[in-house]
């Protein structure tokens, strides 16, 4: 019979609050739906393939 006391308490309750402004459902689906760039750019590899050209000039300058 002691838990007779509990069923009488009140009970706790969590309040929400409206955020300021209503956000956009649309704006946030597409946001969770962009993905990555899958290929490097034009620049990128240009870049990447110079600095494979420099590596490898360094071990035939060094191996000479």
């Amino acid at each position: 019979m002691a838990n007779k006391a509990l069923a009488t308490r009140q009970k706790m309750q969590f309040r929400v609050e409206p955020s300021q402004k209503p956000r956009n459902p649309v704006a946030a689906a597409a946001l969770q739906r962009s993905a990555g760039a899958h290929v490097k750019t034009v620049s990128g590899q240009r870049q990447q393939e110079k600095r494979l050209l420099a590596k490898l000039l360094m071990k035939v300058d060094v191996k000479d």
